[in-house]
């Protein structure tokens, strides 16, 4: 892994003693008999690091503490689970609610108590994201989920289907106007998130559900007749070159904020980016495939996690629960990475100014919350390289078959 450190030292006395943070986002902590061992250690991905560095320096200023902010490059997760098996990892974790399962069983993350004012403020699909066994494993801060961005410039008529996306997209291409059909992320190993909607709009889906709304890994959709009709439909986005593993993150959202690509499936964190470019765009539900099922995305939430073995795991409680919680410090998160505030109160105010907000909303709607099962970690790899491969022209069939039997022998020993 590679480590990057936006780190926020505050030595200076402060006369502020444990005041609130500004606002109402939550006092900083109040009980000086908690233990604090240097330094409040925050692990993220790279990208959001810098976003996460000014908002946080409140809290560190208001308590006279020095915070690090560490954003790891690739394998987050498998060096979070290492790092706290050997003792080395950090205070707080800051990821997708979906690792939720995963690192409960892996002993990493705490449950987290927010009372039941501090609950009702949050969105309930976000609280539902983050409840693994009955119990809060997490602060969610952030709702996402893919949308289709459109360049209205080079497209002015949103696509009916996903036929007619890619057949502007040609048309485009073609013609001179842009150098792809469409701009996603697959890269060499697949991108099975953000290849979901489409495989959804095929008919396949990854687990069955029982009758609480519960995902049952017993219930594999790969194993399902439907799983190959829907890679078909992947093979068939190859074949039209819509989606290419030549074009990783380091190609998809940059093509299109240049105007090289008329039209983009990303989410939320996208839109710096993009605006930062000034190009005129649209942003829509993904259309599903003509006479297919509805384009279903994944919705997730970015959380706060306690790490269970991080050297300050009373003062990370106090952090996650009594900071992050405010309205506040929500708007400031959402005002450093537009994903649509957990937080009610913030996302109506973001709402009021930020018509994107309620557009990546409506896209969403009707999105399977993403699974947090432990089980799920066995999905990822397997089902991109099965789309990868579809997409390079290799057999569908072959290819989910492989997919499907390394799923299940990974969950089944």
């Amino acid at each position: 892994m590679r480590m990057r450190s936006a780190g926020i030292a505050v030595g200076t006395a402060l006369a502020l003693g444990l005041t609130a943070c500004g606002g109402d986002t939550g006092p900083a902590t109040t009980d000086e008999s908690i233990d604090f061992d240097g330094t409040l250690v925050i692990w993220t991905d790279e990208e959001r690091a810098d976003s996460l560095q000014a908002v946080v320096e409140e809290f560190a200023t208001a308590n006279n503490i020095e915070i690090e902010v560490n954003g790891i490059a690739q394998d987050l997760q498998d060096a979070f689970v290492t790092a706290s098996e050997q003792g080395e990892g950090p205070d707080i974790l800051v990821q997708a609610h979906d690792w939720i399962g995963n690192l409960v069983q892996n002993g990493t993350i705490d449950p987290v108590p927010l009372t039941e004012e501090q609950q009702s403020a949050i969105n309930s699909d976000a609280l539902r994201a983050v409840t693994y066994d009955g119990q809060i494993y997490g602060t969610p801060y952030a709702m996402e989920n893919l949308a289709l961005i459109r360049n209205t410039e080079l497209a002015p008529d949103e696509p009916a289907t996903i036929e007619d996306m890619v057949a502007t997209g040609q048309d485009l291409k073609a013609a001179g106007d842009v150098e792809d059909v469409l701009s996603i992320e697959v890269s060499a190993d697949g991108n099975p998130y953000n290849a979901y909607p489409f495989y959804a709009s095929g008919g396949g889906y990854l687990f069955g559900m029982d009758e609480s709304g519960t995902y049952d890994p017993s219930d594999l959709g790969l194993d399902q007749p439907e799983a190959v009709e829907a890679f078909e439909k992947l093979a068939w986005l190859g074949e039209e070159e819509a989606m290419k593993t030549s074009m990783g993150a380091e190609q998809a959202i940059p093509m299109f904020a240049e105007g090289k690509t008329a039209f983009l499936v990303a989410g939320p964190w996208a839109m710096n980016q993009i605006n930062t470019a000034g190009i005129d765009y649209e942003i829509s539900p993904i259309p599903a495939f003509d006479g297919g099922e509805k384009a279903t995305p994944f919705v997730g939430t970015q959380t706060f996690f306690v790490a269970s073995k991080g050297k300050n795991k009373a003062f990370a409680q106090e952090f996650v629960t009594d900071f992050i919680t405010g309205t506040d410090l929500a708007t400031k998160l959402y005002e450093s990475d537009p994903r649509p505030p957990a937080n009610i109160e913030a996302a109506a105010a973001a709402g009021a100014s930020d018509p994107n907000m309620e557009k990546f909303l409506a896209a969403g709607e009707g999105g399977y919350i993403l699974p947090a099962i432990p089980e799920m970690q066995a999905v990822w790899e397997p089902f991109g390289r099965a789309q990868a491969a579809v997409i390079s022209g290799d057999d569908v069939e072959t290819a989910v078959e492989a997919a499907a039997k390394a799923i299940n022998d990974a969950i089944n020993g």
